[in-house]
This record gives structure tokens, C-alpha cells and sequence, in this order.
């Protein structure tokens, strides 16, 4: 798995700078966490294509930049119109600017008691034993060099605390502002903890506003704790020339139930890594994804669920429309452990080429060990019917026409699950407008 030492040195001089500028923070529990981090990245380097889970996924591109840590808050280059124009409309809106949290451009709402939305680092000197107790316990930066480097660089994210009973009627948005023309690297890391028998929306969503390089290498980790109900919706959408590497991990309680939908849009390559562990009877996870790409673009999605225990269930659905020279990967893994009987799992990957140099190389998986269980998995890769085409096109319209309402149909299935209605909305506009761009490239 190890590429080169010059690709791990440049971080380890930077993660050295970063330590001088702690003072006092270089003492701390987060700081003995970062610090094993940054060796466990040493000895793991960038992973190639020689590892079985990054085999179609080449980061040589990004492992050969040196991108700069961005150490400190900074707003310049982002307006109140660029937030407002970013956002959707949520009364909750926590603002990241290259991420760092940004009080003046953040908005919060009146919240039912108990609740608490901001800023990680805030989080650590508020509440740092809670914090310290979730805080690297479900993403392992062990095995995975980009979690480890991200656990290394870790200085703020966001964090949302829901109570027990607790129901929290608006949806929270997390928006992620990119700025700059300077390789950077980008580190946020999110810590969501949703209480016994609690509701709540969480909306994740990255952005550019300039056409800078950056690495956005982020870590989500999220506890959905006993008879909870929580969605997770992720928009991707930063600039052509960014790298975005993500690790989603979820610890489901018993009878929690979370959704998850993911969408993709921007970037170089994108890698989007999602586990779900069911480790209490009767919890549920619905995982929806949509990769929409164009030109040279590299979208990967690996979503992996472990079902621990019995009763639990898992529906997944994953699609991506390709177009121009576009590569997607989608690998789904669902594990039955010995004991994890009357299980039920469904998994589909249904993937539109709309080029003939666009591909694809999905690897749905079961691995199953109980017996009373129902289980399905499939994936699906082809064209628009010529069949639909023509019909669309005796009704009057033209071909172009006729493609993209077929193509939009395809993407919807996916769209409509999200509940977040101003975010559907916003979904469904982004996608018309990347498949009109695709058209031109």
C-alpha cells in the first residue's frame, strides 16, 4: 500500500509546523490522537491502485501535490450573498470556510433545549470529555491513510448534539466554502450524535468559489442512538479541479433508522467511503446515492453495512449517469455475521452511459454467514432505450429533448427520496444544469 516517502514527507513537516502553533493544545488528548495519526499515515503512505480497495481509483494525482494545510480562519473572498446563494433557505445554517467554522456568516434558529450545533473546536473547550469519547471511536484511522491524515490535521468541524426525546423540526445545513488559488488541504471533521429515541436533518454540503486546487479530505462520524430517526444528505459540488476524499461511519443502536442520500456533482476525483454498522436488533439504514459526471471526471462510491445483530435491515440503492470520458466505481459491500439471522438486505446499482467512452466498474458484494436471512443484490449498466427515445420523439419533441426527460427520470428515482424539500429543489436544478454542461464537453 506504501507509494513513496516523499509523498508522506511534505506532511510530516507540515504536521510538525502545525504542532508548534498549539502552545499549550500540544498537551492534550486530541494531540496524542493526532500524533498517532500522523505516524499510522507514515507507515501507510497513499494507497495505489495495488490495494484490492482502491484497484480502479488511481490517487497518484493528488498524492504527488503538496497540498498546505490551511491553518487558521480566514473570509476573505466570501460575501453574505455567496452564503445566502450557497444555501437553501434552512433557518440552521453552520458555515465552514475552508474548515474553519465562521461565526459571522453561521445562522441558528431557537432550538428545543439541550440541543447543540457548532463548531468542534468550540465542542473540545466546552465539552471536551464527551467530545474526546466519540471523537475518532468509528472512523479507525488504522487502515485508512486519508482518515489518518485527516485525524492528524484535525482542528475544527462541526458538531450536533440532539438529547434524548429531543426532535429538532428544522433541518441543520453544513455548508463547506472552498476559497483560493493555493494547493490546500482542507481537513473538516464532523461529529454527530443523535440521542435515545430523537429526530433531526442533517444536510452536508461542499462547494468552491474559485477554481483553486484543493484536497477536501473529510471525516463524518455519526451515532444514531436507540430508536433514533436520522438523515444524513450529502451534495458534493466543488470545482473541477478539486479532490474530495470522504469517510461517512455510523454506529446504529438498536431500532434506530437513518437515511443517508448522496450526490455527487463536482470535482477531479471523488471518492466517497460510507459505513453503517447495525449492532442492535431492529435498526435500520437506507443508503441512496447519485453520481452525475462529465468530461475526464473520477466518481467512486464504496458504501459498506455490517449487520452485527438479528432483525436489522438495509436498502440500498446507487446510480450514476456518465457522459463524455467519465469513470465511475461503485463497490457495495453488505456483511451478515454469524449471529445477525432473519436479516433483510437489498442492494441495486443501476448506472446510464450517455457516451460510448464513458465507464463503469461496479462490485456489489454479500457476504453472509447466518442462514434465516433475505438478501439481494444486482447491478444494471446501459443506454437510454431507443425505444422511449422514439416515442418521446413522435409526441413532438426533439432528440435532445427526448434524452434528457428519459435522463432525468433515471436521476429522480434517487432526487425524490431526499426529504429536505428546499434541498430536493435545489438537487433537481443542479442536475439539469450538469447535464446541460454535459452536453458541451
Amino acid at each position: 500500500m506504501i507509494q513513496t516517502a516523499e509523498h508522506t514527507t511534505w506532511y510530516q513537516s507540515s504536521f510538525e509546523v502545525f504542532e508548534r502553533s498549539l502552545n499549550g493544545d500540544s498537551k492534550s488528548n486530541l494531540h496524542d490522537l493526532r500524533k498517532h495519526a500522523m505516524e499510522r499515515f507514515r507507515e501507510l503512505g497513499f494507497p495505489t491502485t495495488k490495494h484490492e480497495e482502491w484497484r480502479f481509483t488511481n490517487v497518484a494525482p493528488m498524492a504527488k501535490v503538496n497540498f498546505m494545510p490551511v491553518p487558521e480562519y480566514d473570509r476573505s473572498g466570501v460575501t453574505k450573498s455567496d452564503v445566502e446563494r450557497l444555501s437553501f433557505g434552512t433557518t440552521n445554517v453552520l458555515v465552514f470556510i475552508n474548515g474553519h467554522f465562521s461565526k459571522e456568516f453561521s445562522n441558528v434558529g431557537a432550538l428545543p433545549s439541550g440541543v447543540v450545533m457548532g463548531s468542534l473546536s468550540t465542542a473540545l473547550q466546552m465539552n471536551g470529555g464527551v467530545v474526546n469519547r466519540h471523537l475518532g471511536s468509528y472512523a479507525a484511522y488504522t487502515d485508512d491513510a486519508f482518515v489518518a491524515l485527516n485525524t492528524a490535521f484535525i482542528q475544527d468541524g462541526a458538531y450536533i448534539s440532539i438529547p434524548d426525546a429531543t426532535t429538532v423540526d428544522e433541518p441543520v445545513h453544513l455548508l463547506f466554502i472552498s476559497t483560493g488559488t493555493e494547493p490546500s488541504l482542507l481537513s473538516p471533521r464532523n461529529l454527530i450524535l443523535a440521542g435515545k429515541n430523537s429526530r433531526g436533518s442533517i444536510v452536508e454540503s461542499y462547494v468552491s468559489l474559485s477554481e483553486g486546487l484543493h484536497l477536501t479530505n473529510v471525516v463524518t462520524e455519526i451515532v444514531a442512538g436507540e430508536g433514533s430517526v436520522l438523515e444524513h444528505d450529502k451534495l458534493q459540488n466543488e470545482n473541477s479541479n478539486a479532490y474530495h476524499v470522504a469517510a461517512t461511519h455510523v454506529a446504529q443502536a438498536a431500532r434506530s433508522t437513518l437515511t443517508s442520500n448522496s450526490i455527487v456533482l463536482g470535482g477531479a476525483i471523488v471518492r466517497n467511503n460510507l459505513r453503517s454498522s447495525l449492532d442492535a436488533e431492529g435498526s435500520e439504514c437506507t443508503l441512496n446515492g447519485l453520481s452525475l459526471a462529465t468530461g475526464m471526471q473520477l466518481i467512486d462510491n464504496h458504501t459498506s453495512i455490517d449487520h452485527a445483530k438479528p432483525r436489522c435491515s438495509s436498502h440500498e440503492l446507487y446510480k450514476a449517469i456518465l457522459d463524455g470520458k467519465s469513470r465511475g466505481v461503485f463497490n457495495g459491500k453488505i456483511f451478515v455475521r454469524k449471529d445477525a439471522q432473519k436479516t433483510d438486505a437489498k442492494q441495486t446499482n443501476k448506472t446510464l452511459l450517455l457516451s460510448d467512452d464513458a465507464t463503469i466498474d461496479t462490485k456489489p458484494q454479500l457476504e453472509i454467514f447466518a442462514d434465516d436471512v433475505k438478501c439481494t443484490h444486482g447491478a444494471t449498466v446501459g443506454q437510454l432505450d431507443e425505444d422511449q427515445v422514439f416515442y418521446l420523439r413522435s409526441r413532438g419533441l426533439d432528440e435532445m429533448a427526448a434524452r434528457d426527460i428519459l435522463t432525468l427520470a433515471f436521476a429522480s428515482e434517487v432526487v425524490n427520496r431526499v426529504h429536505v424539500k428546499a434541498l430536493r429543489e435545489k438537487l433537481e436544478a443542479l442536475v439539469r444544469e450538469k447535464l446541460s454542461l454535459g452536453r458541451l464537453n
